[in-house]
């Protein structure tokens, strides 16, 4: 596996797409991706079929990361929303998700219950008490290598003045990367690089249809950024590509018209290694 810390100072920029299940990382893994990222709202939507509101648990995320982390090699980077609740919720969720196989974590700064009438806001906790979360987390790892992302919501709910504010508590604060979500412009991504960049890698939410100022990859890197992220990639395709598939067994009791752009059950087995595996545990047997 890549030492994720010292490969986020080096170009090109580090691409993290989403993942939620082992087989989504391991297809990320094949393709060649360097690390991959555990959206929450993705384990949300896949996992529970409900919208990104708070309801996955931090035991029901840290089995996920478990089962993903036993399966494949590459770095896996873990949004952990708010850490699950005050401090001592985040350090035992940073405890869970270490011992699970995470290489880095990310913690928010919204409010971990949000109001019922308004489920989709983003409250913000203040700076002073989202430091000592991210105290709580360091305090709370066992390997200076796992990593912890301290992502403030403070530039779609009050602006970017109070998020460089926050980001420079949070990077004093010593968190290992810095993620200020929200940014629509061009010269907000300016403000953060010219703050921060060199000082601490930071990150960017390449979403699609999320309102990012860059149009890819190679343009935030530009931009100063050392990781772009694109949670739901993976989850937008797939749930295209069933759809499309379904759609089809409906209508014509047959899944022909879409055989092409299906992987088949050799294909699978390849993917999942079911030879190797088979001989691998076959070779048990004769060990009397």
């Amino acid at each position: 596996m890549i030492d994720l810390a010292t490969r986020l100072r080096k170009a090109p920029i580090l691409v993290a797409p989403g993942v939620y299940d082992p087989l989504s990382a391991l297809v990320a893994e094949a393709a060649g991706c360097e690390a991959v990222f555990v959206s929450g709202a993705c384990v949300a939507m896949t996992h529970l079929a409900r919208p990104d509101v708070g309801l996955v648990t931090a035991s029901e995320l840290a089995d996920v990361v478990a089962r993903i982390c036993d399966r494949v090699s590459l770095p896996v980077f873990v949004d952990a929303d708010q850490g699950f609740g005050n401090a001592a919720h985040v350090q035992r969720t940073v405890r869970a998700l270490e011992r699970a196989g995470a290489a880095a974590i990310q913690i928010e700064d919204q409010v971990a219950v949000k109001p019922a009438s308004a489920l989709r806001t983003r409250p913000l906790i203040t700076s002073a008490e989202m430091v000592g979360k991210l105290h709580a987390a360091q305090d709370a790892r066992r390997d200076e290598g796992f990593l912890i992302s301290a992502r403030t919501d403070a530039c779609s709910t009050v602006g970017i003045a109070d998020a460089l504010a926050r980001g420079e508590a949070y990077v004093a604060a010593g968190c290992d990367l810095l993620f200020i979500e929200g940014v629509k412009s061009a010269v907000d991504t300016t403000a953060i690089a010219t703050q921060f960049g060199g000082r601490v890698p930071l990150v960017i939410n390449l979403l699609e249809g999320g309102g990012a100022p860059f149009a890819d990859a190679a343009a935030a890197q530009e931009g100063g950024f050392a990781l772009a992220l694109f949670p739901a990639t993976a989850m937008g395709a797939a749930t295209y590509a069933l759809g499309t598939a379904y759609s089809a067994l409906v209508s014509k009791g047959t899944s022909a018209d879409v055989a092409e752009r299906m992987v088949g059950l050799s294909g699978m087995n390849d993917i999942v290694g079911t030879t190797a595996f088979a001989e691998t545990i076959a070779a048990y047997g004769d060990r009397a």
